[in-house]
């Protein structure tokens, strides 16, 4: 049995069954997952986890599904990568990236899915479900084909192509929406209450379904050698994954596997085009002003993100820092990543990048903290946002002569 005891608002401290639920009947504030952490230090160390399945299933004594039950593709220990080319360009010292574009469908939603569909399973589930901007999209997909369930997605009309295709591949029920992501959102709320046997993942199950973030967390302190780092920068469409990741840092200290009282500075990154929790930090607000996206950056494309004010008071009481990037500085930020650290990494990634950059030289980021930067999707993905930014070096006739003229022009340019 896991050690759940069962869920709580976050604003009044109510608390409810671990069934599937996710507002508060009384204020309307989000659920949480609460554990018993006492029970769960006695049966945890750092060499049952070590002996444990090579993914986020090592961890499963801190998560709200049985490892029995899990609908496992693989998701999770993914590469912790020193960048150290990356960070002699950008001034700082120690530097690692957490490669997550090497999840089953190319991002970190395969955590997050993996955990909310095993508990979609307990509960008696049949049919997976979710409002997506992509990248979720392909993992509920994916993880429904796996456990035998239905699934009934729905996306933004406008979504990249290859999104798309990564998600009709897996015979499904795809729902294209005329709008953005929050139009999309507001009508998986509403198909929710009509079909309360479907198993939304980031609707009625959505307590369950962020937990998996917290393991970006657990992975980062096991591949530093049982250490938390000085600093993260995470990026921010909903919020979810920055607040469980300072979650699952707190979590480490509470069970006894890193050492108490090492404070994470947790920063956030943002889309210009689409940045409205950064704007509330810049402008000392306390509340979200939601937008209408405009970025190439459409997997954080949240106007009015549902854990915005979390993610906001997480960046503060650490001490963090928050960014936001232009699509131009996105795009010089994949390209930047690729070339010094040789992964390519979707819009998000270059948001993450960006902003890294950005609070290196703001003195935000400084040279002796160790830095993890999140990688959250793979660039396989946007393809399209690179537009003409790249393209062959140059076009020739198959002869040695014309290959030899090349290389002179190349020599004159470098010399």
């Amino acid at each position: 049995m896991t050690s759940v005891l069962g869920l709580a608002c976050r604003e009044c401290g109510r608390s409810y069954p671990a069934e599937a639920l996710h507002v508060c009947d009384f204020c309307f504030g989000p659920l949480e997952v609460v554990y018993d952490y006492e029970a769960i230090k006695s049966k945890i160390s750092r060499e049952s986890i070590e002996n444990g399945p090579l993914s986020i299933w090592r961890y499963h004594e801190l998560l709200p599904a049985h490892e029995t039950s899990s609908v496992d593709l693989g998701a999770g220990f993914t590469p912790l990568v020193r960048a150290d080319r990356l960070a002699a360009e950008l001034g700082l010292g120690e530097l690692w990236l957490k490669d997550d574009t090497r999840n089953p469908t190319g991002s970190f939603k395969d955590r997050v899915v993996s955990v909310a569909l095993a508990k979609a399973r307990e509960l008696g589930f049949k049919v997976a479900s979710c409002a997506s901007t992509g990248n979720l999209a392909n993992s509920v997909a994916a993880h429904a084909a796996r456990a035998g369930m239905s699934a009934y997605v729905f996306i933004p009309s406008d979504l990249e192509h290859v999104k798309i295709a990564m998600t009709a591949v897996f015979d499904l029920k795809l729902v294209a929406v005329e709008g953005n992501y929050d139009d999309v959102n507001r009508l998986c709320s509403e198909i929710a209450s009509e079909h309360p046997d479907w198993a939304f993942v980031n609707v009625n199950v959505r307590p369950y379904y962020s937990e998996g973030s917290k393991t970006l967390a657990f992975e980062v302190a096991e591949q530093l050698g049982w250490k938390a780092p000085d600093h993260v920068v995470v990026p921010i469409g909903s919020g979810s994954q920055l607040t469980k990741i300072h979650k699952g840092f707190q979590e480490l200290e509470k069970v006894g596997l890193i050492e108490d009282g090492h404070h994470v500075r947790i920063s956030g990154a943002q889309a210009e085009g689409c940045s409205p929790v950064t704007t509330a930090f810049r402008n000392g607000a306390d509340q979200i002003r939601p937008v209408r996206p405009h970025t190439i950056a459409k997997s954080l494309a949240i106007g009015n993100p549902a854990d915005g004010w979390y993610a906001l008071q997480v960046v503060r009481s650490t001490n963090g820092g928050m960014g936001s990037v232009t699509d131009p500085e996105i795009v010089e930020a994949i390209q930047l990543l690729a070339r010094t650290e040789g992964i390519f990494a979707e819009t998000a990634g270059g948001v993450t990048v960006a902003t890294l950059a950005a609070l290196a030289r703001e003195g935000v980021i400084t040279k002796d903290e160790c830095v993890v930067a999140y990688i959250t999707g793979n660039g396989l993905k946007t393809v399209e946002a690179l537009g003409d930014t790249v393209a062959p070096s140059t076009v020739i006739p198959p002869t040695l002569a014309a290959f030899a003229e090349f290389e002179r022009t190349q020599e004159g340019a470098t010399s």
